[in-house]
């Protein structure tokens, strides 16, 4: 029995909930999982259709970490045979009894922006207090690890276990059509698919995308995505007159985002640091690369890992449009796009959940 305890779970959408709906799904394959999860709209026709069981806690915010730490640890205590607790983030141990992690193996995961905090703070002094509890603390990246290891985490605690994907995925033919009928006859086809946050550099994006447009002037670039900054990016889009260019897609289905990926040439997310605020891993690199869609990431945080810098696509400075511009034009050259592109399918595939959950399994 695997017991996962998170805060963030599908049917809510992001790439931390994707991220532990994959670990549970795959966890599957190697004894029965137990999750438990915030609740959240929808999330009963969702757990219905699971084969795990999910208990979902309800209330107060507050209140729902003391109430989920209650109910795990008489869970653990009923189940003989709990071979591990996962938790998605330092909050979803921080309430979990030090006898109940020392009983279990305990790993818990860290991702960048969520143990950013300055040194002797007291959510600092939270975090480190909590993540004593676990037995392996798993880092999505290098950049992650030696970030924790600044903030004081023991680096014999560290383990790099890079987030998986699944790699047999088919689209439909319907969905395919669809993103045929988006992209239309627009050429190149830019896409980016993320929460829209300053630190993902869309806005320095579209500045490049500007200069792209004197020598392609039928680009399409479809944003994928919702967030704080949606108004904003459009009215950028509206002042640089490239409305006839870009489309934002607030909500679209998971097999349409795949066909809008398989069609693009390009993926653009050259994330910047936000204050706290920085990008660990950047899990849709690897999606976009599965369908042969070279990537353009950032130089700040995590991206490195999922990205072969000349290889699978480039990574440049998010604040430098310039620099965008540059790797956009040199992945366009028809020779370089086409070599990338097979790249990048191969590297997305050494990725495959089926052999990332074996590390996991390694350190239970």
């Amino acid at each position: 029995m695997f017991v996962i305890t998170t805060r963030n779970f599908p049917p809510d959408i992001g790439g931390m909930q994707t991220l532990m709906g994959n670990i549970a799904s795959s966890l599957l394959e190697h004894g029965p999982v137990h999750v438990f999860a915030d609740a959240f709209d929808g999330d009963t026709n969702y757990d219905k259709k699971q084969k795990y069981t999910i208990e979902r806690i309800k209330g107060f915010k507050f209140l729902k970490k003391y109430r989920k730490a209650n109910q795990l640890e008489i869970f653990c205590s009923q189940q003989k045979k709990v071979k591990a607790i996962i938790a998605d983030h330092w909050k979803s141990l921080e309430k979990i009894s030090f006898n109940t992690c020392a009983n279990v193996s305990t790993l818990c995961l860290i991702h960048g922006k969520e143990i950013n905090h300055a040194k002797a703070s007291p959510t600092h002094t939270r975090m480190i207090q909590s993540l004593k509890k676990a037995k392996f603390i798993i880092a999505n990246s290098a950049f992650t690890k030696n970030l924790a290891i600044k903030k004081g985490i023991k680096a014999s605690q560290i383990k790099i276990i890079n987030p998986g994907i699944f790699t047999n995925i088919t689209v439909p033919k319907n969905s395919i059509k669809k993103a045929s009928s988006i992209f239309e006859n627009k050429s190149p086809k830019f896409i980016s698919v993320t929460r829209l946050e300053k630190r993902k550099g869309i806005h320095s994006v579209l500045l490049a995308l500007k200069n792209i447009q004197v020598l392609h002037p039928k680009f399409l670039y479809v944003i994928v995505g919702d967030g704080e900054e949606y108004n904003s990016l459009k009215n950028l889009t509206r002042n640089m007159d490239l409305t006839n260019n870009v489309i934002f897609l607030r909500s679209i289905d998971q097999d349409t985002k795949n066909a809008l990926l398989q069609k693009s040439d390009i993926f653009l997310m050259p994330s910047i640091e936000d204050g706290k605020s920085i990008e660990g891993f950047g899990i849709s690199f690897l999606e976009a690369s599965l369908f042969k869609t070279p990537c353009i990431g950032g130089i700040a945080g995590g991206a490195a890992d999922a990205i072969k810098d000349g290889k699978t696509g480039y990574l440049c400075d998010g604040t430098k449009h310039d620099e965008i511009y540059q790797s956009i034009l040199k992945i366009l050259d028809s020779k370089r796009l086409k070599k990338m592109s097979s790249e990048a399918e191969k590297f997305a595939k050494t990725f495959s959940w089926k052999e990332q959950i074996k590390k996991y399994l390694k350190l239970i």
